[in-house]
């Protein structure tokens, strides 16, 4: 069994065959957390989440780039930021329905902010409602997805704030993820000694930069995912990525470690179980 444990099968890249898609995966015992990036994302999550029994889990969150108009290009992909106020209001409703198991995906983005915008007032605004949103996920005892994209420093710093004036967010356990790591090793030490996990993609199948580090990392530390669409692994890079396909980072890890795709597989699910409490 393996948890992909941040997908998008709920963006409109999947509209007309997303049963299809969560089905091809739990087919083969992979299960997925569907994670939100604005209100109509969150809110599809949850809806997915409620039509299977059992192995579909949401997340539910504001990405900082959905906080104003923006428009950014990636590889095969176009991402279109939707200009949306944070509602608390909104999103503790959503929050509270108990397929949602994390917050996210929140954080912060400072890679390509469009020319004409002030720099500054976007740092400002993403970094608003980041902290907002990390008080969401403590007030209701749900785990955070963070995205950081150009933005560590001022991730590492706001996380720290935060820590110092709610002294009891960090529990015996973790408390949220760094997904999609883009870090070196000494970044992600400093995320594991304030209490977040990593998690990696299928770009360490065609990326050496990240293999010291998955040779060094604790048993207990880390996760898998496929950030569908996105971050397709090989041997499909180029094509839409699914779900299904997070079986070939899990692999990839197993290689790198010299170790079995079973125990990574054992792995990683138990810490998302013990993360996300599923």
């Amino acid at each position: 069994m393996l948890i992909d444990t941040h997908s998008h099968v709920n963006f409109a890249y999947f509209k007309e065959d997303f049963d299809q898609v969560t089905h091809r995966a739990l087919d083969e015992k992979i299960w997925m957390i569907n994670v939100g990036a604005e209100y109509k994302t969150s809110r599809r999550a949850l809806d997915m989440a409620n039509r299977y029994e059992r192995g579909v889990y949401a997340a539910v969150g504001l990405h900082p780039l959905h906080l104003y108009k923006s428009e950014t290009e990636g590889d095969g992909y176009v991402f279109a930021g939707r200009d949306e106020e944070f509602n608390y209001d909104a999103y503790e409703k959503l929050a509270s329905f108990e397929k949602v198991v994390a917050i996210g995906e929140i954080g912060l983005d400072y890679y390509k902010i469009n020319p004409g915008i002030d720099v500054q007032e976007v740092k400002k605004v993403q970094k608003e409602a980041f902290w907002q949103q990390l008080l969401l996920a403590h007030r209701l005892e749900k785990p955070v997805i963070i995205h950081c994209r150009q933005a560590h420093d001022d991730t590492l710093a706001l996380i720290k704030d935060f820590r110092r004036e709610h002294k009891d967010l960090i529990p015996n356990k973790p408390w949220g993820v760094m997904h999609c790591f883009s870090g070196d090793e000494d970044l992600a030490w400093q995320y594991f000694n304030l209490g977040l996990l990593i998690s990696f993609t299928g770009l360490i199948t065609f990326s050496h930069q990240w293999d010291s580090l998955i040779r060094k990392i604790p048993s207990d530390k880390f996760m898998v995912e496929t950030d569908c669409p996105f971050m397709t692994p090989e041997p499909f890079r180029g094509t839409r990525n699914e779900p299904l396909y997070v079986q070939y980072v899990a692999k990839k890890i197993a290689e790198i470690r010299g170790t079995t795709e079973e125990k990574i597989a054992e792995m990683t699910t138990r810490n998302a179980r013990n993360l996300f409490e599923i």
